[in-house]
C-alpha cells in the first residue's frame, strides 16, 4: 500500500509540475533575438553657474519619481565648478537598419550630447532628429548600416491579459528583461491628452525609459514611458506609448523635425451619468464643452458652451479623452464635421481645424515680460506671479497667475512651470484667481490633507488639476 501511495504521489506531482510548466511562457528566444535591437542611451548636459553648491533636483520622496523622467546621478557636495555635466541614462530601440532609433523625449530633453551603445559594445554619437514632449516620443539617428531592427506589432491585435516583455537599461544595467501582462488599453493619464497608454504590470524602473515593450511574437507594441508610484519605486503599474502613436509621431519628426497638431479651441470635460441625465442624453458619452476660445476654430464654427460633442469626423467620442487625440492627429486646415447634442437635439457642425502651437511657441507667449520679484512657495509648493499687461493682452486673459517654479515635495508631476492658474474649484464653487495674495488666502482656507482643484491653462488648452493632500502651509 505504501509503495502504491508513493507511486501515486510521484505521478500526481509530476503531472502537476508539467501542467504548471505548460502554462508558463518561455521568454528566452524572444530575449535572444530582440535584445540586439535594444540600445542604451546616455546623455550629457553642460551647465554653467557660479561657485555654489548644486542641490540634487529631487530626493527619493519627491513625487517627481511618480512619473520618472531622467536618471540623474547625485552630484557630490561642496562647491561646483562654473561648468559641469549632468548625466542621464535611458533606453531606446532601432527601427531601421540604417540607424533610426526611438526613445522617450524626456530621455534626451536638454541634452548637449547623446551617446548610443549597442549590445556589441559599439558606441555612436546620435543626432536628435526631433522630439515631441506632448507624446514623449523622440527620434534619433546614428551613422551606421546593417543594424538589427525590431518588428512592429499591429496594435489592434493587442489584448488585455496577454504577456508582454520589456527590455532596457534600468539603473544602467544593459539589456535587462522583465515580463508581465497587459493590464488595460487606452488608459488616460492626467495632462497626457494625446496618448492612449498601455497599462502593464511589467517591472519598469529609471533607465527603462524609452525601451521597447514586446508581445510574445517578438513585435514591439509600445515604448515604456512612465510608472505610477507612491514610494518612488516600481509598484506594479507602468505605462507604455502604443507603437502606432509613436510611429505616426516619428514620421512627422523625420519629415520636418516637428509635429503639427490640430486644435478646436475648446475646454472639455467628461460626461458623468448625472450630467447625461440633466442634458437629456440616454447614457454618459461624448465630451461636454465648458468654454470656447474667443476667435478660435470652434467659435468660428458656432460651437457653444454646453454642447456635447458626440462624434468627430464620424468617429464616436466614448470619453472626453478621445476628442483631443482625434483632433490632434487631424491636419491643420482640414474641414471636419462635429456632431453635437444641443438642447435636446442632434446637429452637425462643420469646423475648420486649427493648428496647435508647439511648446516653445506657447512658452514664449507665456514668458514674455519681466518676472516678478522672488517669492516664497505657497501651500502647493508653487511660486506664482501675476500676469503682466502684455501677457494678458497676448493670451486674451483678464487675470491668472503664472507658475514660475515648483518646489519641494509638493511639486506635482501634473503641474509644470509655465502653466497659468485660472481658478480654484471647491464644493461646486469656482473662484477666479486674480492676485497672488488672493490665491494664497484661498489656499489657507483648506484643511491639512484636503484636496483642491485648479483650472489650469497650458498653451492654448485648459484643464482641471486636482491636487490631493495639502500640507500645513507656510
Amino acid at each position: 500500500m505504501k509503495r502504491l501511495l508513493a507511486v501515486f504521489s510521484l505521478v500526481f506531482f509530476s503531472s502537476f509540475a508539467i501542467a504548471q510548466n505548460r502554462g508558463l511562457p518561455d521568454f528566452t528566444e524572444l530575449a535572444e533575438k530582440q535584445g540586439p535591437a535594444v540600445v542604451n542611451i546616455s546623455t550629457t548636459q553642460a551647465t554653467r553657474g557660479g561657485n555654489q553648491a548644486m542641490p540634487f533636483p529631487f530626493d527619493e520622496n519627491d513625487p517627481a519619481f511618480e512619473f520618472f523622467k531622467r536618471f540623474i546621478p547625485r552630484q557630490p557636495g561642496g562647491n561646483t565648478p562654473r561648468e559641469f555635466e549632468n548625466k542621464s541614462l535611458g533606453s531606446g530601440f532601432i527601427i531601421s537598419h540604417d540607424g533610426y532609433i526611438l526613445t522617450n523625449a524626456h530621455v534626451v530633453d536638454g541634452a548637449d550630447e547623446v551617446t548610443v551603445r549597442l549590445t556589441d559594445k559599439r558606441e555612436f554619437k546620435a543626432k536628435t532628429i526631433g522630439a515631441d514632449k506632448r507624446t514623449d516620443v523622440a527620434l534619433l539617428k546614428i551613422e551606421a548600416t546593417g543594424l538589427p531592427a525590431v518588428k512592429l506589432a499591429d496594435i489592434s491585435q493587442l489584448k488585455v491579459g496577454e504577456w508582454v516583455v520589456a527590455i532596457g537599461s534600468p539603473f544602467g544595467f544593459d539589456n535587462s528583461v522583465t515580463a508581465g501582462i497587459v493590464s488595460a488599453k487606452g488608459r488616460s493619464l492626467p495632462q497626457e491628452n494625446y496618448v492612449p497608454f498601455i497599462q502593464t504590470d511589467v517591472a519598469i524602473n529609471p533607465g527603462n525609459s524609452g525601451g521597447p515593450l514586446f508581445n510574445m511574437r517578438g513585435e514591439v507594441v509600445g515604448i515604456n514611458s512612465q510608472i505610477y508610484s507612491r514610494s518612488g519605486g516600481y509598484m506594479g503599474v507602468s505605462f507604455a506609448i502604443p507603437i502606432d502613436v509613436a510611429m505616426e509621431i516619428q514620421n512627422q519628426l523625420r519629415l520636418s523635425g516637428k509635429v503639427s497638431r490640430g486644435r478646436l479651441g475648446v475646454v472639455i470635460q467628461e460626461v458623468s451619468r448625472e450630467l447625461a441625465d440633466s442634458l437629456g442624453l440616454s447614457k454618459p458619452m461624448g465630451a461636454v464643452v465648458n468654454a470656447v476660445e474667443k476667435g478660435g476654430p470652434a467659435e468660428k464654427a458656432g460651437l457653444e458652451p454646453g454642447d456635447v460633442i458626440l462624434k468627430f469626423d464620424g468617429k464616436s467620442i466614448n470619453s472626453s479623452a478621445d476628442l483631443p487625440r482625434m483632433v490632434g492627429v487631424t491636419r491643420p486646415g482640414t474641414r471636419s464635421v462635429v456632431q453635437v447634442w444641443r438642447k435636446g437635439s442632434m446637429r452637425d457642425v462643420p469646423v475648420t481645424v486649427g493648428e496647435m502651437l508647439d511648446e516653445r511657441q506657447a512658452s514664449a507667449r507665456q514668458s514674455r515680460g519681466s518676472k516678478q520679484p522672488e517669492q516664497a512657495a505657497n501651500r502647493l509648493g508653487l511660486v506664482v506671479s501675476e500676469l503682466t499687461a502684455e501677457q494678458r493682452r497676448e493670451l486674451k486673459m483678464s487675470s491668472g497667475l503664472l507658475i514660475e517654479e515648483i518646489r519641494g515635495t509638493s511639486g506635482r508631476a501634473d503641474l509644470r512651470p509655465g502653466d497659468i492658474v485660472i481658478a480654484v474649484i471647491s464644493k461646486g464653487a469656482t473662484t477666479d484667481v486674480k492676485t497672488v495674495d488672493q490665491f494664497n488666502k484661498l489656499l489657507a482656507q483648506f484643511e491639512k490633507g484636503s484636496s483642491v482643484t485648479l483650472l489650469i491653462r497650458r498653451g492654448d488648452m485648459q484643464t482641471f488639476v486636482t491636487i490631493k493632500g495639502l500640507n500645513s502651509g507656510n
